[in-house]
């Protein structure tokens, strides 16, 4: 639905799921003056709960329709969608449909273009068992006043916090590195990812052996961003 408002080997990447990337360690310790902020433990470690002030950005710059910039803000040099694996006529039997091979090759490329910082990470609240990690917290209102439980975590999380087996896969519905460098979204309705962020970064989805075949780059200006082969509801 749109809001209303070169073979790589899965062993090179699929660390990205349970090890943290190296270069995206950060701190997340309890720290003086924090008081109002929401915290939660999870792994034997406290983790910050994102609230309205860290998706304003997104809210702000995003409008109704089927252009990508229903997802992304129109604030980025470069946008693709990427199917979720198996679907738009894709066989789901293939060795490249793999979801955790598909989920391994989406943190790789994020992580490479990434310096060292958190990542936001969104789950969707799409139901009384949808998978938000954390259920006695405040949600962020977005898009079509779908409300998302935010986490301030890394790529280690975003690969291995969501049980497998889920119809969209272990990602997050959302992600976006805290300097806002890029930000990629999967609509609740939608069984594809927008992409939003350096040409850089599109370029290397657009190459990526396990992900190539999936991924499209987008016209921000173009009318209807709906891969072919799939349906916007």
């Amino acid at each position: 639905m749109r809001p209303s408002n070169g073979d790589t080997a899965l062993g090179s990447e699929s660390a990205t799921l349970g090890t943290t990337v190296a270069k995206s360690h950060y701190a997340a310790e309890m720290m003086p003056g924090r008081e109002t902020e929401i915290w939660r433990m999870k792994d034997g470690r406290a983790w910050r709960v994102g609230l309205d002030a860290e998706i304003a950005w997104i809210r702000e710059n995003t409008e109704p329709g089927l252009r990508i910039t229903s997802a992304i803000p129109a604030l980025f040099a470069a946008y693709a969608t990427l199917e979720l694996p198996g679907t738009g006529g894709h066989d789901p039997a293939s060795w490249f449909e793999d979801p955790d091979r598909h989920a391994a090759g989406v943190l790789a490329v994020l992580s490479e273009h990434t310096e060292a910082q958190p990542w936001w990470l969104g789950y969707l609240e799409t139901g009384a068992r949808a998978e938000t990690i954390f259920y006695d917290v405040p949600k962020v209102s977005l898009y079509s006043g779908w409300r998302y439980v935010l986490i301030e975590a890394g790529p280690e999380q975003a690969g291995s916090w969501r049980a497998y087996g889920l119809r969209k896969g272990r990602l997050p519905d959302l992600m976006f590195a805290t300097d806002r460098s890029w930000l990629v979204s999967t609509l609740w309705d939608d069984d594809w990812t927008c992409i939003g962020g350096s040409r850089d970064l599109v370029d290397s989805f657009l190459s990526h052996p396990n992900l190539r075949h999936r991924v499209r780059h987008v016209d921000p200006a173009a009318e209807d961003a709906t891969p072919p082969g799939h349906t916007a509801i």
